[in-house]
């Protein structure tokens, strides 16, 4: 390299047969020392190219940049800026969700959340290994997020607020970069194994000597690249692990990769028996094949949250005083009112002010038909307009949005680790001591008893052996069934949630607005004086008195009106009713004692206890009765009898009266249901089935059922809107559709049984392959391969789950 030529970084001559390239911005860029590299590859890593574009002058001195990019970081500090991606919790309390840069097995997600977990002022920190999106929780009086991000970066990883389409970016250009180095490792493993085929045949029918050496040096040429590129990921990640002291799978495969060239180039120079480049490209080969297939496959799982946070646009029509504009999403604000065309995406989460339509929910709530809206009904961001223009009330936008909510619960839930995964992930932690050490065994006893062997034994070990598969086999199932679940209408919001629902014995299930809508609507209306009104009259007359009113009765009774009468004097009293002056007469409606002492006269008798009772009355008694009852969702009956037939045993615990309670019972085929319950009395329900050793789930309303849904093995709430984003159960239904609780119960079982085969899978590879290959039974190559299947055969059998409900397939 001419010594005439510049370095990009800091201007100063590059020296003579100096080779530190960087690329920026796609062009491979000459710095003149590794200081230079170093800072340049950081700026590009941590995506601060804009740098060199806007620099006036160049960096003197490689370290001259680093204060910069560390004030750049803490930009992420600023209250401003933080509005779009932090939750601010009680107190200092805050929470974001982070890309992680640079994983590249289950070891750096240990690694960065030993690491970031021990920084004071860290509550939680979990990393999704499907996503490499982080969930991180601190205390802003003790730590800022900035500080966070540096921490991550000391030890080799970059990590940034989350962004789709930074996301987006980032896995285009991984999946890029493997695609580079993999075919760059084929290529050089067909010459090169060509050229082996050639010397075996040349062993067993003759070569002459020039020429075998001529084909090893061939061979070397062609298997440099692959070491120097294709390979180079497992020597830095190895490197960048052993300077923190810890010890990942890439240590074992560079000592393999790096020895194996070594030693075979020394038997080139000096004239050995044996060399080993074919080994080296299949080696590099099958492990960035596997690592290619498994990175597609790690996408593909999480393409549940990929999609969540794809679904609002990234532009709306705002109207304002000046007509029409569009704006970014981001710049709207509570109070804006947005245009959302037929065909368009709702940008944010309000209420309709103007038109009529029906909107698509399904990818939101599973719901496959679309809803009808109207002004006053709520439409969510992310959901579809299908039919007619409507004007949209925005209230909230960005973190405060419904999809927001869901994605951080699915995130946190993904990112939770089961008991099961911790375990693996402490055995996984030691794996690698535990085979080098087993791998310096082999290596002493070949080179006592065969030295012949010895090394070619020993590369085997070290490359046969897999703990990814062990670290693998919970985070991508579980990641895969909650995806699914979430696309059903399922969502997933605690990482032992799948575990425990898969052992559960009893469902419990309060009634209203879980077995029921919550909606109550009119069942009868008894005309008490027929002498002096009519049906219709009663109507209208309630209908008027209820306008006044947001309470479930009125809507339920007002609902049968289309045009109510003129009311004057309208008065209510919280608890008792309604009253006020229509054509000029007084009415009341309302509990029976609170109607009848308008006519000073005795309160009219209440009929079946089972509906919610509703007097109408005047000046001279009681005119009629109105019997209202809540009506049962869609398919409760359909829910129940499935998680029966999965051999549950179902309750209804309620806090409402008898006869309406064991009228659902009914209804629905439930022999167990207790009425008149007050929370703790549910509870205690729950501790005593737990103390006769059932698993128990909780399926509630997630109001007033909080207590009972905090003491169930597993809580499953109804919510949507405001709700969700409070959510404190284990799992969430966002659709109207009870039947997927037992859908659920099928995928939990599943994700069980597929984690119980990974795990099996992963041990038995390993007790096999480790004594086989120490034994001398498999070559080099052949290890490459059993180690690259066996992550893959774990990866591949948890894609299975993202099918449909019910057993993996």
């Amino acid at each position: 390299m001419s010594g005439t030529q510049a370095c990009f970084h800091c201007g100063l001559p590059v020296p003579e047969n100096a080779d530190y390239q960087v690329e920026i911005d796609g062009t491979s860029r000459a710095m003149c020392c590794h200081g230079c590299q170093a800072v340049a590859q950081a700026i590009v890593d941590g995506g601060l190219m804009s740098f060199y574009e806007h620099r006036e002058t160049t960096s003197r001195k490689p370290e001259d940049l680093v204060p910069e990019a560390l004030r750049r970081l803490e930009l992420y500090d600023q209250p401003a800026l933080q509005r779009s991606f932090v939750q601010a919790a009680d107190g200092s309390e805050r929470s974001a969700s982070l890309i992680l840069e640079g994983i590249t097995c289950a070891a750096c997600i240990w690694l960065n959340e030993r690491h970031v977990n021990a920084l004071p002022g860290v509550l939680d920190f979990a990393v999704n290994y499907s996503t490499h999106r982080a969930r991180v929780r601190w205390d802003d009086s003790r730590i800022h997020l900035s500080d966070i991000l540096k921490a991550i970066s000391e030890i080799g990883y970059v990590a940034h607020p989350f962004d789709p389409g930074r996301q987006e970016a980032v896995h285009k250009r991984e999946k890029s970069r493997a695609l580079r180095r993999l075919a760059f490792a084929g290529l050089g493993a067909m010459q090169v194994m060509m050229l082996a085929v050639a010397m075996y045949a040349g062993d067993y029918y003759g070569m002459d000597d020039h020429l075998r050496t001529f084909m090893r040096w061939i061979s070397a040429l062609l298997t440099l690249p692959v070491v120097l590129y294709s390979a180079s990921g497992f020597f830095v990640t190895a490197w960048r692990d052993l300077k923190r002291h810890q010890l990942s799978m890439e240590v074992p495969v560079s000592l393999a990769i790096g020895a194996a060239f070594a030693a075979s180039l020394w038997s080139t120079i000096s004239g050995g028996s044996e060399v080993y480049f074919d080994s080296v490209c299949m080696f590099a080969f099958f492990l960035l094949a596997s690592r290619y297939l498994e990175m597609g496959a790690r996408h593909r799982a999480g393409e549940a949250a990929e999609e969540l946070v794809k679904l609002l646009p990234a532009t709306a029509t705002r109207l304002g005083a000046d007509g029409e504009q569009v704006v970014a999403v981001s710049e709207l604000s509570p109070g804006d009112r947005v245009l959302v065309r037929p065909g368009e995406t709702v940008p944010a989460d309000g209420p309709v002010v103007d038109g009529h339509s029906s909107v698509d929910e399904s990818l939101l709530t599973g719901e496959s038909m679309p809803r009808a809206r109207a002004p006053g009904d709520e439409l969510v961001g992310g959901s579809v307009n299908v039919e007619s223009p409507l004007v949209l009330e925005v209230q909230k936008v960005g973190e405060d949005t419904l999809v927001s909510a869901i994605v951080r619960l699915l995130d946190r839930a993904q990112a939770e680790k089961p008991r099961i995964a911790q375990l693996a992930d402490r055995v996984a932690a030691w794996f690698v001591g535990a085979l080098l050490l087993v791998a310096t065994v082999v290596a002493v006893w070949w080179v006592l008893h065969a030295p012949e062997h010895a090394f070619a034994v020993t590369l085997s070990v070290l490359v046969v052996t897999c703990p990814c598969a062990l670290s693998l086999a919970t985070p991508t199932a579980v990641t895969a069934a909650s995806g699914a679940l979430t696309r059903m209408g399922l969502l997933t919001t605690r990482g032992h949630a799948l575990e425990t629902l898969a052992q559960v014995s009893h469902v419990l299930f309060d009634k209203t607005g879980t077995l029921t809508r919550g909606l109550l609507q009119l069942s009868r209306l008894t005309v008490l004086d027929r002498a002096r009104i009519d049906e219709a009259r009663c109507h209208e007359i309630a209908a008027a008195l209820e306008s006044g009113s947001e309470h479930p009765v009125a809507k339920a009774i007002a609902a049968h009106v289309v045009r109510a009468p003129r009311v004057d004097a309208l008065v209510a009293l919280p608890g008792q009713g309604m009253q006020g002056e229509v054509g000029g007469r007084q009415y009341r409606i309302g509990n029976p004692a609170y109607v009848a002492a308008l006519s000073a006269g005795v309160p009219p008798e209440i009929g079946d206890s089972d509906a919610t009772q509703v007097f109408l009355g005047d000046s001279e008694g009681p005119l009629a009765r109105f019997e209202l009852r809540d009506v049962l969702r869609a398919d409760a009956d359909v829910a129940v009898r499935r998680l029966r037939e999965l051999g549950l045993e179902v309750e209804i615990l309620s806090g409402d009266a008898t006869g309406a309670v064991r009228r659902v019972a009914g209804e629905l085929g439930i022999e167990h249901a207790r009425a008149g319950l007050r929370p703790d009395d549910k509870l205690a329900r729950v501790r005593a089935l737990q103390a006769a050793g059932h698993r128990v789930a909780m399926i509630g309303d997630g109001v007033n059922d909080a207590p009972v849904l905090a003491g169930a093995d597993v809580s499953v709430a109804m919510g949507q809107g405001a709700q969700l984003a409070h959510a404190s159960a284990d799992m969430v239904v966002l659709s109207e559709r009870l039947s997927v609780l037992a859908e659920g119960v099928r995928k939990a079982r599943a994700t069980r049984a597929v984690i119980k085969q990974n795990l099996a899978w992963a041990v038995l590879y390993n007790l096999l392959a480790v004594p086989l290959a120490a034994a001398g039974h498999v070559a080099p190559w052949m290890a490459a391969i059993g180690m690259s299947a066996s992550s893959l055969v774990v990866v591949f059998n948890a894609l299975r789950l993202r099918g449909g409900a019910g057993e993996p397939g």
